[in-house]
């Protein structure tokens, strides 16, 4: 697993939309296709690099090179203040995402804290019962995305084709 690293990576993953969601999370996927990231990577390595050379293929393909799935952990000062909350929230997540990882889809992942634990109920900033609260919440996060993915791709959806119209002929 690959985890993202640079602002536009995260801005990318997040414009994918939202795939699962639970009181605390919001899982946001961006889908990476197999032959344009194979594409972008040929193309990285040929395109010459230097002062007026722009890469051929702009877009998110051009941000993950690497084919594979991607994760990124975004916990905001605003929603977990304390540094070891947000860091034990991001281990959390990092290892829950990486128990996933054969059953994500190949895409960018983005696990965004979007609410905060209640301080009263979670006195301490590390206690065992925030992170098994947090290791609930994103199992059954990750849980419903591999749910539907898997669900995606076993069962496309299909369009019946349009009613042929039968020429006329004269009688």
């Amino acid at each position: 697993m690959h985890r993202l690293k640079t602002r536009p990576q995260f801005q990318a993953a997040m414009a994918g939309g939202t795939v699962s969601r639970t009181a605390h999370f919001a899982l946001h996927r961006l889908a990476l296709d197999a032959s344009s990231t194979a594409m972008a990577s040929q193309a990285a390595t040929v395109a010459p690099t230097g002062p007026g050379s722009l890469p051929h293929t702009q877009g998110p393909q051009a941000l993950f090179v690497v084919p594979g799935v991607w994760l990124g952990a975004m916990v905001p000062k605003r929603w977990a203040r304390r540094a070891v909350t947000r860091n034990a929230i991001k281990r959390q997540i990092y290892t829950v995402g990486a128990t996933f990882e054969a059953r994500l889809p190949q895409a960018a992942h983005v696990v965004r804290l979007r609410s905060a634990f209640d301080r009263k109920q979670f006195v301490s900033a590390t206690s065992d019962q925030l992170k098994q609260a947090v290791r609930a919440e994103l199992l059954q996060l990750f849980g419903y995305a591999t749910r539907h993915a898997g669900a995606a791709v076993a069962a496309p959806v299909s369009v019946p084709a349009p009613p042929v119209a039968e020429p006329l002929t004269a009688p």
